[in-house]
């Protein structure tokens, strides 16, 4: 509370104002919206819109260039979008697509199989949960779309992983350590690459109570319309549930419903060229 007899102190000048580097992101974007709109704008087309000074509309647009977000042709003088605000909008579209595309599917695997249906995406070596229908069964998988889980200790990263040559698998993981979730957990490199070698022959991967016990995943790859791995999908359930036999009836009901997805976004598996 504030003492009596005393007026309220005023702010400092600029105390509201934002940072200025979030000014320079706030501007920028608002600069590649504008340019996303057209097929080629000028800078002096960019400075009116923008309500920008030239000099101020040429700083951003030169920062943007160095990232590929936007593009100059010299010749004509005029700004268009990069390849790698593409690359970005390109992300957007096919990982929504995905998601929506995927929900028959994952309710016809959950229908069929019982247990929880899975979708995942790689990034930055991890595996990232982008939607789920859960199993009616009192005992279930559960996986918060957005969580992300660890690349060497899933169904769906190690079949994303038997995509990948030993090489690559090799130059991804080797400067990272490998948790060790459980007493079956692959925690060094040859014995997950062994096991992925095992995955590329057969078509589907098990995370074998890998990173929780009592609990399996089966997974298989989906690939877009490059035959790139972009992601994977699986069922999760209790050990109990998807025993030693089951697997060899699931693991190819996964893969042919991996199959259907891939077909269903566009994509086909590399071996179709």
């Amino acid at each position: 509370m504030e003492a009596k007899g005393k007026g309220k102190r005023g702010r400092k000048a600029g105390e509201n104002a934002a940072p200025a580097s979030v000014q320079v992101l706030d501007r920028s974007l608002s600069l590649l919206a504008i340019i996303a709109e057209g097929d080629g704008s000028t800078l002096t087309a960019l400075s009116e819109r923008s309500g920008m000074a030239p000099s101020t509309v040429h700083r951003l647009l030169t920062s943007l260039a160095q990232h590929e977000m936007v593009a100059n042709d010299a010749e004509a003088g005029t700004w268009t979008v990069g390849v790698k605000a593409f690359e970005i909008g390109n992300a957007f579209l096919r990982f929504r697509k995905l998601g929506t595309i995927s929900r028959p599917f994952l309710k016809r695997l959950m229908d069929e199989s019982g247990e929880t249906a899975n979708i995942g995406i790689e990034e930055d070596g991890d595996v990232v949960f982008i939607s789920q229908v859960e199993s009616h069964a009192p005992m279930r998988a559960f996986f918060r779309p957005g969580r992300r889980g660890p690349i060497h200790a899933s169904g769906i990263g190690k079949a994303i992983l038997s995509t990948w040559s030993d090489t690559e698998i090799a130059k991804t993981l080797s400067g990272r350590t490998l948790a060790c979730f459980t007493g079956r957990t692959l925690a060094t490199l040859p014995d997950l690459i062994r096991n992925v070698q095992e995955i590329r022959f057969r078509g589907w991967s098990v995370d074998d109570e890998e990173h929780t016990l009592g609990m399996r995943c089966i997974a298989a790859p989906l690939f877009n319309e490059y035959g790139e791995a972009i992601g994977g999908i699986s069922i999760s359930g209790p050990t109990v549930r998807i025993d030693d036999e089951r697997l060899g009836v699931l693991g190819p009901a996964v893969r042919r419903m991996a199959d259907e997805l891939t077909r269903a976004i566009g994509g086909h598996r590399p071996e179709e060229g």
